[in-house]
């Protein structure tokens, strides 16, 4: 900890902060016992608070009382002790504690606090079942691994605020109760007493608000947000979570990328990350798409995709030829170069499989052998020429594999791009310890929704387009850009539309009627009107960034108190069926 505590009864000092500079000064700690050892004569206990543990000693001779006392206590009792800071012998050093070379000889302790047996042990680092954990949190934010995530995620925090006030930023709260206007996920929503019928959507995002303190004047704002999206969970999602929020006036993407790379180098060097500092390279969206078949691409490893469908559009294979001469979508072929290994043939059905679950209707696999030659299913329907083009191409060599997936550009970009992290996990391509940050820049401003024959936006809709507006949707292009770290989104944002003529064209192009526009957007098409700065900002994942940093697989691991997979609430019961009567008055009618 940074500062001793206020001397009161309980401590005069944390846990974790003594060391053998104290030695032979008097201390009072407090805390919960971490583990109790009684060696015949004396008891030794670890007490835990949130800066460590230290180990305290009790000896029958200063006191017989407080000995009889300290043989009742059990794990995670709480009591606050006073005693003498002493060096231990040299082979009694804990080299694995930051206090490991003093304990503290207690001369009285006082039982604050019983505990009943905890469910799960809170001293040892095990796999435990995540629901019993997420049931019992309380008891499982005082183990070290939840401790060291939520300290981290404040150092995360303090670091970014510490940053933005420095460039001038200033942080302002937008409002939690606020207007549907939903794009994407479902909003939650509350009930308006006041006006039955009538209901508030917690935010997705303070996107609009933080518009609108720009064309306010505010020029530079932030704020650390919580988020909310009635959204099917995926694995790793929460219903409410928590972005660091960001926006400028009179800025073009340049100042923007150039502010948001010195903020998050910091969150870096707190994290302990080993990451070069800025410029971060840039790529353009197409070819992220091309190379590594995503929009987040993971620069770390190699197995780059290649388009080879340029070699091929002659060839009598019925699968390239089939797929090369379709127009609507077009067909591509799309191949890795997975380098020299010895891959059986289970494992290229497993690596098949991944493939097809992604769509692709299969995966074409080649050895290239000493003369050129390729052991592969397909060898005897394609020409010498072609095999030697296609080698050539993808700068294979002998002994290399080749994989190949034909198909149109999005199921032939997703199965390769999928295929190729399978890969970088199954052969351990990433060196430990290594990370990759990068930008992706110009991507499209829309996508196409084949169900619902309409364009979405990519990003969304008040994003500035780039280029032609008089030409087709699908080729507009967005002023976006995304930050990303070793495949992984952890922030994007865009330049923003500051004129209600762009914005409006913008929301027809959606599909859009002026009145629909009007009705959903209204106040910002308003606000627009009235004289708008260029402006743009940024929205970066707190928990995303803060598990990254913590190395954790999950989300949950670095928020403290998470919901399920499902939305659910195992500490509260959340959520829960209200009494009938709370229905009735929000005007809502009970369900039978």
């Amino acid at each position: 900890m940074k500062r001793a505590p206020r001397s009161n009864p309980y401590r005069d000092a944390w846990c974790g902060d003594l060391s053998a500079q104290q030695a032979g000064s008097p201390a009072r700690v407090s805390g919960w016992v971490h583990r109790r050892r009684d060696h015949g004569g004396l008891i030794f206990i670890d007490l835990r608070d949130r800066s460590g543990i230290l180990q305290l000693v009790i000896h029958p001779e200063n006191g017989a009382e407080q000995f009889a006392a300290a043989e009742r206590l059990r794990g995670e009792y709480v009591v606050s002790v006073g005693g003498d800071v002493v060096l231990r012998d040299e082979r009694n050093i804990n080299p694995d504690l930051p206090t490991g070379e003093i304990e503290l000889q207690a001369t009285s302790m006082e039982l604050l606090a019983e505990s009943l047996t905890p469910p799960f042990p809170l001293d040892e680092d095990i796999p435990l079942d995540e629901t019993l954990r997420l049931r019992h949190r309380t008891l499982d934010l005082r183990r070290k691994p939840m401790v060291d995530a939520l300290v981290l995620r404040n150092d995360v925090v303090q670091s970014i605020r510490t940053s933005l006030v420095a460039e001038d930023f200033l942080e302002i709260e937008t409002p939690i109760l606020t207007r549907s206007t939903p794009e994407g996920a479902r909003d939650f929503l509350v009930p308006a007493r006041m006006a039955p019928g009538s209901f508030y959507a917690l935010p997705q995002s303070p996107q609009l608000f933080k518009q609108l303190l720009m064309i306010g004047g505010y020029e530079r704002y932030f704020q650390i947000a919580r988020c909310f999206r009635d959204e099917d969970l995926r694995a790793d999602r929460q219903p409410e979570f928590t972005q660091l929020d960001l926006e400028m006036s009179f800025v073009e993407e340049d100042d923007v990328i150039d502010v948001n790379e010195r903020v998050m180098y910091e969150v870096f060097k707190v994290g302990g990350l080993d990451v070069p500092p800025p410029p971060y390279a840039r790529m353009s969206y197409d070819e992220a798409m091309l190379r590594f078949g995503s929009d987040r691409p993971d620069t770390r490893f190699g197995l780059d995709i290649a388009d080879v469908s340029d070699h091929l559009r002659a060839s009598e294979f019925k699968v390239f030829a089939s797929v090369l001469h379709r127009s609507d979508p077009p067909g591509v072929v799309r191949a890795i170069n997975a380098g020299t290994r010895e891959v059986p043939r289970s494992e290229l059905d497993e690596l098949t499989e991944v493939a097809k679950r992604f769509g692709a209707g299969g995966l074409v696999w080649a050895f290239v052998q000493d003369d050129g030659s390729w052991r592969s299913p397909i060898a005897k329907f394609l020409s010498g020429e072609e095999i030697a083009a296609l080698t050539g191409a993808l700068d294979a060599r002998p002994g290399d594999l080749l994989l190949a997936v034909a198909d149109t550009v999005a199921v032939a970009a997703n199965a390769l791009g999928t295929l190729r992290l399978e890969l970088a996990a199954r052969w351990d391509l990433v060196a430990a310890g290594g990370h990759d940050v990068l930008w992706i820049v110009d991507f499209p401003m829309f996508e196409r929704n084949e169900q619902a024959g309409r364009w979405d936006a990519l990003h969304h809709p008040f994003t500035a387009p780039s280029g032609d507006l008089d030409a087709d949707p699908g080729a507009w292009r967005s002023r976006a850009y995304d930050l990303v770290m070793d495949g992984t989104e952890i922030g994007g944002g865009s330049i923003r539309i500051n004129t209600p003529e762009v914005q409006t064209k913008v929301f027809e192009a959606l599909g859009m009627s002026p009145a629909e526009a009007t009705e959903r957007f209204g106040f910002l098409l308003d606000a627009l009107s009235y004289g708008a700065p260029p402006h743009g900002g940024i929205a970066f994942g707190l928990d995303r960034i803060v598990a990254l940093l913590a190395g954790r697989e999950s989300i949950r691991e670095v928020i403290a108190f998470p919901k399920t997979a499902s939305g659910a609430d195992p500490l509260t019961g959340a959520p829960a069926p209200v009494a009938a009567r709370h229905l009735r008055e929000l005007g809502l009618r009970p369900q039978s």
